[in-house]
């Protein structure tokens, strides 16, 4: 994701994705501006000709585009018109996949509104070719236990579940380890992010900083048949300064990139008779 280069531009996001090796990008929410502001990167009602310039600099740098943020809370008022425009936009941009997650602050009373959004909308997302990928973001889509619940209810090819062990662990204190057994069979894709704790303190933290074993998690779908993204939203160091830097940033982005390729190699090797 270009999250990690989010105190930049999205072009220069899009250059450290490429520069680190990756293929495919998925556009993070924010970005900062030509005058040092931090800024939407694609507004709910921004023109079509802006849609365009994002893709042509993720073309021009060799990458293709493969999830962008809904931005909005689907239990929220206004929703479901939201999330159509969000879904015209990534028809528009060939982007496959909008991610959708919960407040942190949501309660047991909204899910119902939660889940008539989504039903609302499934079918102008399939209409779009574009999935809704749902992941943990606390409330009431803290684990994956629970967001896998709210998948099954709307109970629609175009919504699926995307797997963020690191706010599982985040918000409710939650071993993702042991909550994705709950929800591995519907699992379609990662938002990578890892969790540490130690010496009494917490950090989210790129991949293989953690205690997340991406083994068993990418293992239990790597045999599953087609193809699934695993989209690197966290890439820091725990308990550490972050970096400031892009070039910095790049080298993280470059170290979780070849964790990953690890990961995927051993868990998808055919061991020798």
């Amino acid at each position: 994701m270009t999250i990690p280069f989010s105190q930049f531009s999205f072009a220069r996001g899009v250059k450290g994705v490429a520069t680190a090796g990756y293929r495919y990008v998925a556009w993070g929410p924010n970005e900062m501006d030509s005058a040092k502001r931090r800024a939407e990167t694609l507004p709910l009602d921004a023109p079509p000709a802006r849609v365009k310039e994002l893709q042509s600099i993720c073309r021009d740098a060799g990458l293709e585009s493969v999830l962008m943020f809904a931005s909005f809370y689907p239990e929220n008022p206004g929703a479901a018109g939201a999330y159509k425009k969000r879904i015209d936009q990534a028809h528009a941009a060939g982007i496959p996949n909008l991610l959708a997650f919960g407040s942190p602050k949501s309660t047991p009373a909204q899910r119902p509104v939660f889940v008539r959004t989504l039903i609302e909308v499934a079918e102008h997302a399939r209409q779009a070719k574009v999935t809704i990928a749902v992941k943990q973001h606390g409330g009431i889509t803290s684990t994956g236990a629970l967001t896998s619940a709210i998948v099954r209810e709307v109970n629609h090819p175009n919504v699926v579940l995307f797997y963020d062990s690191g706010n599982v662990f985040w918000y409710d204190n939650v071993d993702a380890n042991a909550d994705f057994v709950k929800c591995s069979s519907l699992t379609r894709g990662f938002a990578i992010k890892d969790f540490r704790q130690y010496g009494g303190r917490r950090a989210t933290c790129g991949p293989g900083f953690g205690q997340t074993d991406h083994y068993a998690m990418l293992g239990a779908v790597a045999n599953a048949g087609g193809r699934i993204p695993l989209c690197c939203e966290n890439l820091s160091e725990p308990f550490v300064v972050r970096v400031d830097s892009p070039e910095a940033v790049d080298a993280l982005a470059r170290r979780a990139r070849e964790y990953l390729d690890t990961v995927v190699r051993g868990v998808t090797s055919q061991p020798k008779e």
